[in-house]
């Protein structure tokens, strides 16, 4: 008999600098869409999971990067299917207008690794592969959309204490 291994799925971390606190009018165009957004992507095809505030909708309350600093952090089936969301979707028109929300990035803002399915990514973890991304460049276990990795790449690159499942 055959056993199916569940497919490992694609974490990603996206930080982001604010310009000014979360309740300043500047940013109201941001927040206004943060529901609409979060729901899109909640019912996007091959949407797996995303952080929230306990009691929240978002994660906009958590600043574990630091006081200005806002997270977006979710689980993905495939590259494919983030990319779709991120560039062809109503999450488009957020990006358009981050130069007016959010500090210019000096260094990497957006992470990707293969993780084994079911596993949650925590803030620690995320920002560990981010830091190896800066760190390091793009590899097997911290990519970008610029510089993919397979899962099978990933894989062959995973640490004696990680999950084999990837």
């Amino acid at each position: 008999m055959t056993t199916l291994v569940p497919s490992p799925q694609l974490a990603q971390l996206n930080v982001a600098r604010l310009r000014f606190p979360l309740d300043d009018p500047r940013l109201a165009p941001f927040v206004e869409m943060l529901d609409p957004v979060n729901a899109a992507a909640d019912a996007a095809p091959g949407f797996v999971w995303r952080l929230v505030e306990d009691g929240d909708a978002d994660a906009t309350g958590l600043r574990p990067l630091g006081d200005d600093v806002i997270v977006n952090l979710s689980v993905w089936e495939s590259q494919e299917t983030l990319w779709d969301f991120a560039y062809r979707s109503g999450h488009l028109e957020a990006m358009r207008g981050r130069r007016d929300w959010f500090h210019r990035h000096v260094a990497s803002h957006l992470v990707l690794w293969w993780i084994p399915a079911g596993h949650l990514p925590t803030v620690a973890e995320a920002a560990e592969r981010l830091a190896e991304l800066r760190a390091h460049g793009p590899s097997p276990r911290a990519f970008t959309f610029a510089s993919p990795h397979t899962a099978t790449e990933a894989a062959a690159h995973t640490r004696g204490g990680e999950s084999a499942g990837v």
